[in-house]
């Protein structure tokens, strides 16, 4: 039987050659690639603190007027979020001094990789690569890579069957559809080498809403 999810595998390799990313992990959202890079630094900084016994919950600071997925999936990683007045235009960073995560929703062009960054990009109708759903984590750290892959899939092995495999991880069911992906693939095969960044929606005031000051 054909593996289904090689095109998956082949839309990330795209990926890399068009933005120059060493690595491309794609989700259904850029939603869930923003859930999974603050889950992975938070398990990072966690290791480190194991022989202290405190867990560490890591700080971020965002501009107040986002898509109110971000502070929420922060906020599900087990981080917490202070908001800024911040204006921004294409993309931003999550502020904290060591993750160097950046929401890249409404930025996809050619060699917009980073070294040292790890970039959230979104593929959707209303933004520039018009998929359906979908969004992709790019980033230079292989052995981040091998745990994304895991968490974006159940912390399951990807390519064996649920009844051969063995969680060693709590995971999230947020991988990209095989569907998606080729019509990714497609796509991008006529994209544009260089694109400019959308302008941000008029996304409200998030410090002003109470579910944010819990």
């Amino acid at each position: 039987m054909s593996d289904p999810f090689r095109v998956v595998r082949d839309f990330e390799a795209a990926l890399c050659a068009y933005t120059g990313a060493p690595y491309a992990v794609t989700v259904n959202s850029c939603t869930s690639a923003i859930l999974l890079t603050v889950a992975w630094y938070r398990h990072v900084q966690n290791r480190f603190a194991e022989p202290t016994g405190i867990q560490i919950t890591p700080h971020f600071f965002l501009p107040a007027h986002t898509y109110p997925s971000v502070p929420m999936s922060i906020r599900h990683a087990g981080g917490s979020v202070e908001f800024t007045q911040e204006d921004w235009i294409g993309a931003y960073a999550l502020g904290n001094t060591g993750a160097n995560i950046w929401d890249c929703a409404c930025r996809f062009t050619g060699g917009m990789y980073v070294p040292g960054q790890v970039q959230c990009v979104s593929f959707h109708a209303r933004k520039l690569l018009k998929l359906g759903h979908g969004g992709a984590i790019l980033h230079d750290n292989a052995e981040a890579d091998a745990w994304y892959r895991k968490a974006r899939f159940d912390g399951r092995t990807e390519g064996v069957p649920t009844a051969h495999d063995q969680c060693t991880m709590l995971g999230w069911h947020c991988y990209m559809l095989p569907e998606e992906a080729a019509r990714g693939l497609h796509l991008l095969s006529y994209y544009p080498t260089e694109m400019p960044d959308l302008p941000r929606d008029e996304y409200p005031d998030l410090s002003q809403w109470p579910i944010f000051r819990t």
